[in-house]
């Protein structure tokens, strides 16, 4: 079938409306509308292809485009049976729930949705009904981390520690208080960002906020493993431990938000699993099936679960949720078979492999040019923070990044960015190229900023 281009392109300016995107620009400039995408790459309807180092825009498309293995088995699936409602079984589930719990020792149970934000709402109506069910309401509120996003709905972001994602929507539900970001870069305690102690300086920080709030109405604590859109930001040293046995010291549920850092992106098939902890939930969605289907997943332990549990005549003991689209068969369908790439394809190998070369062209450009101030991250996770001087580290302008995103762009390498989520510190560049990345994409991904960081003034 032959696309006209410009019909495609004034469709879109005429009724679609794009995420995150100021439509004024487009008086001037066309959207760019992707085609097509194949291993790393994606092709515009104009024909110009890009190597995506950001899985999709948004950590998403973790295996790459093109996974005929995952196409056909949701198209087979699909014919069996598209949708079920979720009271009701069926084999995908099932069978994904099995195998993912085999990758989560210490958690047992699998509630399916269809977007990272609907599982973290899951998580937070789990805490509440708790609260009701077990301490008279009580123990209701939920902390929160700045800097870290869990999701776009009213209620999560409640939990939103980026200001300008919550601007506007405000009343936000009662019951979420932030604590301190664990920035480790921009710790306000003087210290070296790699001293063992900063883990303990920036827990005790929650722990300051547990007690003022009181640790008989605290239910639950939500933290991302590594902050993602707030600047990836990878924990201090022993950080999460100290965290989960306050949590267990104040019977406090711990949510871990894995939707971006799930499925492998930081070289374990979860982030918190390189931190020594078994957390209460974990919420994930993204690269749960690497965009093939929409799926999302909250997992929790088997005592959480039996919090649910009581006669079927009680009318209030169990969990009384639903999501409609939970009951897609083609999400877990493609889930199972997305798992079983990154097992025969051994991708959670190449993660570490090709982090460890990407941090390594990462440090050699922080050599090369002064007003990059930090770079971290963890696997294929990486962010470089850019200041305008090193030893204040007053931070560039969003518009610097937004400059270098640009010149990747136009260069024909997509990048990721923090950009309107700050009032400040909309200053990180962010990379999180496919898992099947090899040195070859990781080599035009440094050159590509090289070549933008030569040119753009700070």
């Amino acid at each position: 079938m032959s696309i006209d281009a410009d019909k495609i392109i004034a469709l879109d300016k005429k009724h679609v409306w794009h995420h995150l995107t100021q439509h004024k620009a487009f008086e001037n400039a066309d959207p760019i509308v992707f085609v097509e995408g194949k291993g790393m790459r994606v092709t515009d309807i104009k024909g110009k292809e890009y190597l995506d180092a950001v899985s999709g825009g948004v950590w998403t498309v973790n295996v790459g485009y093109g996974r005929k293995e995952i196409v056909d088995a949701v198209s087979e699936q699909m014919m069996k049976l598209c949708y079920f409602a979720g009271s009701f079984g069926n084999i995908p589930t099932a069978l994904f729930s099995e195998k993912l719990i085999e990758k989560m020792p210490g958690l047992s149970r699998v509630y399916i949705s269809n977007s990272g934000s609907e599982a973290n709402e899951k998580a937070f109506k789990i805490v509440r009904q708790i609260s009701a069910l077990k301490y008279d309401g009580k123990k209701s509120k939920i902390l929160y981390r700045a800097r870290d996003y869990h999701g776009t709905t009213i209620t999560t972001l409640s939990a939103c520690g980026q200001e300008e994602r919550r601007m506007q929507y405000g009343p936000f539900t009662p019951g979420f208080i932030e604590f301190p970001a664990a920035n480790p870069y921009r710790n306000p305690y003087g210290m070296d960002p790699s001293d063992p102690a900063l883990g303990q300086k920036f827990a005790d920080e929650l722990e300051k906020v547990i007690m003022a709030e009181g640790p008989d109405t605290v239910g639950g604590v939500i933290v991302e493993p590594i902050t993602a859109g707030g600047g990836v930001l990878e924990p201090p040293q022993d950080y999460l431990k100290i965290v989960s046995a306050l949590c267990k010291k104040h019977n406090i549920l711990l949510i871990l938000d894995e939707v971006v850092c799930g499925l492998g992106r930081t070289g374990a098939w979860f982030g918190y699993q390189h931190y020594g902890i078994v957390p209460d939930m974990v919420t994930m969605a993204k690269g749960v099936a690497s965009g093939y289907a929409a799926i999302s997943c909250t997992v929790t332990t088997e005592a959480v679960f039996n919090d649910f549990i009581a006669a079927p005549s009680d009318r209030e003991a169990y969990f009384r949720d639903i999501s409609t689209f939970g009951g897609c068969t083609s999400g877990p369908a493609a889930a199972l078979a997305n798992i079983k790439i990154i097992e025969d394809e051994k991708l959670i190998d190449n993660v570490n492999a090709m982090g460890a070369y990407l941090m390594d062209g990462l440090r050699g450009l922080m050599k090369k040019y002064d007003f990059i101030g930090d770079v971290r991250g963890k696997g294929l996770f990486c962010g470089l923070e850019l200041v305008k001087d090193r030893t204040t580290k007053v931070p560039a302008d969003e518009a610097t990044c937004n400059q270098v995103a640009g010149h990747c762009m136009k260069n024909g390498v997509i990048i990721g960015k923090t950009s309107r989520s700050f009032k400040e510190y909309n200053n990180t560049i962010c990379l999180s190229p496919a898992l099947i990345s090899t040195k070859k994409e990781i080599d035009e991904i440094v050159t590509a900023l090289d070549n933008a960081f030569a040119e753009v003034k700070i």
